[in-house]
């Protein structure tokens, strides 16, 4: 039997195989070859805007802070290339269930440039904005009346705002320069804004923070009623202005602290009236839903644009380089935004059936409402207990796993350890990639 890791916090799994696992693709696969016989009746389109005002301490996402001049138009010029080129790749009556633009801060953008990114999903590559969910990220600086007029006239049903802390001073121990009077005048404008969703993100684990702050910071984001409460623990990943700073306080007491205040959190929003989705994802009850139903991201193919986006199919996941380092990302959008030739995927892992098994496993065990058993077997012959014996065993002895004949579901335990549980699950050869992937 494997030995679990002692931290609960090892990696927040949202995608499998993690990035880190992706190496150039030595033969440059051709787009059309990689989607042919795909299905494409409920695919998702993601539009990766890799800029941002600011990098927070704790952000090792893609991104870039500031733009020259023209740099902006020059991204969207290339992304309007490679939307033209990826829309042939596809069937003809290929179609999109959900639609999100992420980054960065896709609100970085200006309303024009907003109106012109919304013209390149809807118009280049055909998904029906008005007609479908879209999701959009924003932060409090950039949420401008002018900008959310745009994004609510052209369908947004959901806009998740990056909160973090209404505690001023613990978003300057998190290195987020912003002041609670803007993050409240910016949900206002969202309110006015009329989105059907609102998504407030928050964080846990931040240095000093208390049990009494962060229930100041909860009950702040509940006064706006939002429609769903992201709650993600602070990581410090590499390259990071947290982890330029070090360490604060050992692992072991700060492992302590973010599950105590996990479950503060989580117990706090329950007794809201909350419906606790993920580890991290929290639904007012009754409130809309931002998915759609159509789309399963375990079976159904994602469509990336943008030099941070990832692409799906049942065969092959893809992208471009990734870093976190200011140098290397600037050189990486430069490459992007002077690229002709937008048809063959360039970075990515070729999946295999174990892999595709894998994907399925984590992606619906670390939802709270878990994976249907009868489900696993139709489409892959056999069982999860088949397939992953020692895995699941472990989570058993470890209470992770609730009891349950027809799902596969984690126990409120097994939930709080989500970031455990879904790295047990990588293939030995993903945990080498990773481990050998350095960091740029």
């Amino acid at each position: 039997m494997t030995t679990a890791p002692e931290s609960p916090y090892q990696s927040y799994v949202y995608a499998y195989p993690h990035k880190t696992a992706y190496r150039p693709l030595p033969d440059r696969p051709a787009l059309p070859g990689q989607w042919a016989g795909e299905p494409q009746h409920a695919l998702s389109l993601y539009l990766h805007i890799p800029f941002c005002e600011v990098r927070c301490g704790f952000c090792n996402l893609f991104t870039r802070i500031g733009s020259p001049e023209g740099l902006t138009t020059a991204y969207l010029d290339a992304l309007d290339r490679q939307a033209a080129t990826v829309r042939e790749a596809l069937d003809g009556d290929a179609r999109f269930a959900l639609a999100a633009f992420g980054g960065g801060t896709p609100t970085y953008l200006t309303a024009c440039e907003l109106e012109r990114l919304c013209d390149i999903a809807e118009h280049r590559m055909g998904a029906r904005l008005q007609s479908i969910p879209l999701s959009v990220e924003a932060s409090p600086a950039t949420a401008t009346a002018d900008r959310l007029e745009v994004l609510a006239a052209r369908g947004t049903t959901r806009l998740s705002l990056g909160v973090q802390s209404f505690l001023d001073d613990e978003a300057r121990s998190a290195v987020r320069p912003q002041r609670r009077a803007d993050v409240e005048a910016a949900l206002g404008r969202i309110r006015t804004a009329g989105f059907p969703i609102l998504n407030i993100d928050l964080i846990y684990g931040i240095d000093g923070q208390t049990e009494a702050g962060w229930l100041r910071s909860l009950d702040a984001a509940l006064a706006w009623q939002p429609e769903e409460l992201y709650l993600y623990p602070l990581y410090v990943r590499p390259l990071t202005g947290l982890a330029r700073r070090g360490e604060q306080e050992s692992p072991a007491a700060w492992d302590t602290r973010r599950l105590a205040l996990y479950r503060t959190g989580r117990d706090h929003l329950l007794a809201h009236g909350y419906q606790q989705v993920s580890m991290r994802m929290f639904r007012r009850a009754a409130s809309p839903q931002a998915g759609s139903s159509e789309y399963a991201c375990q079976t159904d193919g994602m469509v990336g644009l943008g030099c941070g986006a990832r692409s799906y199919t049942s065969q092959l996941h893809y992208s471009f380089d990734y870093a976190v380092n200011a140098t290397e990302v600037r050189n990486i959008i430069d490459t992007y935004v002077a690229t002709e030739d937008f048809g063959h995927a360039e970075v990515g892992r070729r999946m295999t059936p174990d892999e595709t098994r894998r994907r399925h496993l984590v992606q619906s065990l670390l939802q709270a409402e878990g994976m249907p058993l009868a489900g696993y077997r139709d489409r892959f012959g056999h069982t999860p207990a088949e397939d992953f014996p020692t895995e699941l065993a472990e989570f058993a002895a470890r209470g992770w796993l609730a009891q349950d004949p027809l799902r596969l579901v984690l126990s409120p335990e097994g939930l709080a350890h989500s970031d455990a549980v879904g790295p047990m699950l990588f293939s030995p050869e993903v945990r080498t990639l990773m481990a050998e992937y350095e960091a740029k």
